[in-house]
């Protein structure tokens, strides 16, 4: 029996260390960046790699699979409260945490950009890009809390913060690959940090004591 495409590719040896998957990934990422999703084919992924294009498709079923495991080259928001929060300083403890996110954007800027402009188009990315959000909406809410000392705010006032600040942060990212100058980068940080206080101050005026 003839062996198919995948299989050849398979056994050809070039899967063995599993350095093959990455190099098409980092592949797709660069050329879905460079001229678009649907503008790819999976022949011009694979010329990059430096693979068959049988085993992209061994890999990758359909060239949307690519995306989604794009979306998981994402760094982790997954942040721990302890190591931004300042008890007592609500302001500074989400300075603290949207510098982290920041930081973290900045160590992906090519992907987020691609991401967020495939997300118009691809259903999966939304989701994903939904999930994320929704992940960062968790973090806020824990640092206010911490931050805030038990019972100092009701639960409705928290989450009402953690959605604004959250939409606000996940708005500047979505639009960060149009502010690639410093200067304009100087602005978006100052425009955060006016959101951030805006939040924190009327936090501290809903606070009971």
């Amino acid at each position: 029996m003839a062996r198919s495409q995948d299989d050849s590719a398979k056994q050809d040896g070039l899967d063995q260390d599993g350095s093959a998957r990455e190099r098409i990934l980092i592949a797709a990422e660069e050329l879905f960046a460079e001229g678009g999703f649907d503008a790819t084919p999976t022949s011009r992924i694979a010329e990059r790699a430096g693979v068959p294009k049988g085993l992209v498709h061994y890999y990758f079923r359909r060239k949307r699979d690519l995306l989604v495991a794009l979306v998981d080259r994402l760094p982790s928001e997954a942040i721990e409260p302890s190591s931004v929060v300042v008890k007592g300083d609500v302001a500074t403890s989400l300075r603290r945490l949207v510098a982290e996110l920041d930081a973290r954007l900045e160590a992906s800027r090519v992907l987020s950009h691609l991401l967020w402009r495939e997300a118009d188009t691809h259903q999966a990315v939304r989701d994903a890009l939904r999930d994320r959000y929704q992940r960062i909406v968790a973090q806020v809410r824990a640092v206010i809390t911490a931050a805030a000392g038990a019972g100092r705010l009701t639960m409705t006032d928290v989450d009402s913060a953690a959605d604004l600040l959250a939409l606000a942060v996940s708005y500047r990212h979505s639009v960060a690959r149009h502010s690639q100058e410093s200067e304009r980068d100087d602005e978006s940080t100052d425009d955060m940090q006016r959101e951030v206080d805006f939040v924190a101050q009327a936090l501290r005026a809903r606070e009971s004591f």
